[in-house]
């Protein structure tokens, strides 16, 4: 027996737990437990009860996931739509595409495809295609631009592409690449956006999300030739991004065609 007692006690020893305070924390548990009215009870039963601000850190965390989920959702959801709308969309198409090609080759000398450095989400670049509307070294006088309303440095076939939004065709390439998305706020050219990050502060919102070949701001909006345009479409980005979601972009994909057949906003 006395050797058991030794052990245990040897064991309490190596492990760094003195016997004194085992024992007497045994003891206050037990005197503790003796004391215990039914007042105590109710006051430790009360005091376990979450407080308001943790239930709201905690919903607030729930939520948070929840939109998360919802976002990533959506994002993997309109690239498959992306990829579906673009495929098919240059399948049925592809017969226009190849008058088109026609046209502009017997009407003004240069390529048939024009490409030019924008900026993507996050300000990343990449070339942008599109039929070619204007005469070769278009800016080689006037440097970069803005096409403006009756600009001599459009091409015959390339007035009519303009206005009837034809000339984009070709960015449904850039789709499929992942450049770009069918709809999102228009790409710009880095040269401009260094110019209008400093004249408007929330210009790099509309970066935070892949450029698009129509968008709330095309539909609501004509092409930009002055600060003032940009301001409006700036408005009109930065609301699609807060409001990006399925209905949304079909009411933006319904009324694309009606910017296609009235010719609204173009030049």
């Amino acid at each position: 027996m006395k050797k058991s007692i030794f052990i245990v006690v040897a064991i309490f020893i190596l492990i760094g737990i003195p016997t004194t305070s085992w024992a007497a924390g045994a003891s206050i548990k037990t005197h503790d437990a003796s004391q215990q009215t039914p007042q105590n009870v109710s006051r430790e039963t009360t005091s376990r009860v979450p407080e308001p601000s943790s239930l709201i850190l905690f919903g607030g965390g729930i939520l948070s996931m929840i939109i998360t989920f919802i976002r990533k959702t959506y994002n993997i959801a309109k690239r498959i739509m992306d990829i579906t709308t673009a495929t098919i969309a240059l399948i049925i198409l592809l017969p226009a595409c190849s008058l088109i090609a026609l046209l502009i080759k017997l009407t003004s000398k240069g390529p048939i495809i024009y490409s030019q450095v924008r900026s993507g989400k996050e300000g990343k670049p990449f070339d942008i295609y599109k039929f070619r509307t204007m005469k070769v070294d278009a800016e080689k006088e006037s440097g970069p631009v803005w096409a403006k309303l009756k600009d001599n440095r459009i091409t015959p076939i390339g007035c009519f592409l303009r206005k009837s939004r034809i000339d984009e065709i070709p960015q449904f390439i850039n789709v499929l690449k992942g450049d770009m998305s069918v709809i999102g706020p228009r790409p710009e050219r880095p040269i401009f956006i260094e110019k209008l990050k400093s004249q408007i502060s929330d210009y790099p919102k509309r970066l935070s999300v892949k450029p698009g070949i129509t968008g709330l701001a095309q539909v609501h909006h004509r092409y930009d030739e002055s600060i003032a345009d940009v301001r409006k479409k700036v408005k009109y980005d930065i609301l699609y991004i807060k409001k990006m979601c399925f209905g949304t972009d079909l009411r933006i994909m319904g009324r694309t065609f009606g910017v296609i057949l009235t010719g609204f906003g173009a030049h």
